[in-house]
């Protein structure tokens, strides 16, 4: 990552550049907790609406995919994600702090932390919009996203409903055409 490219104020003594080829990649992360691209690309796609620019499912599976992997580019966004499978971990094993494994199997209506998770996610990606598509996301839970548990189901959520908002908002723009700019440099960037 080139630290270089960051507009604005920097902390003083900041390398120009960060070497993170040794780091672990969020896509095989997901892939290892059984959540593959195909499966988040199948569950957005149970709710997909022709759209200008997404006028067919080909075209906004193409468009998707191009969306989703320029939003896991995202270091921030990668450690929102991880920060979930390890809250779904620790719930499994029932070592959340003030809540009982039995209580978090439940997963009880008074318990919202879950859902601020998602929306933050799909805002941090899309903005607003992204909040909308989330809650179409968690409400009807697609695809995978019904057989997640109480953490993981609003994470894949908030990040599949971030990451549609996208595709229908860029799509227009596009026409589903491969994006012509750099990753990260893109017209509006991640709540763009």
């Amino acid at each position: 990552m080139k630290l270089e490219t960051i507009k604005g104020k920097k902390k003083k003594n900041q390398p120009t550049q960060v070497n993170d080829a040794g780091a672990r990649g969020i896509i095989e992360i997901l892939e290892k907790e059984g959540l593959p691209e195909e499966e988040l690309i199948s569950a957005a796609m149970e709710l997909y609406v022709p759209h200008p620019g997404v006028e067919n499912k080909d075209t906004a599976k193409r468009v998707f995919k191009r969306e989703l992997k320029h939003a896991l580019a995202d270091p921030n966004l990668c450690m929102l994600l991880y920060a979930g499978i390890l809250l779904e971990k620790a719930g499994e094993k029932g070592e959340l702090p003030g809540m009982t494994k039995e209580t978090f199997n439940k997963d009880l209506t008074y318990l919202i932390v879950d859902e601020v998770i998602g929306m933050s996610i799909a805002k941090y990606i899309s903005g607003d919009k992204g909040i909308f598509e989330y809650v179409r996301f968690d409400k009807l839970k697609p695809g995978i996203l019904s057989k997640l548990g109480p953490f993981m189901d609003d994470v894949i959520a908030g990040l599949i409903g971030g990451v549609s908002a996208n595709m229908y908002s860029r799509g227009k723009d596009d026409g589903g055409k491969a994006a012509k700019t750099i990753p990260g440099k893109r017209k509006g960037g991640f709540a763009g």
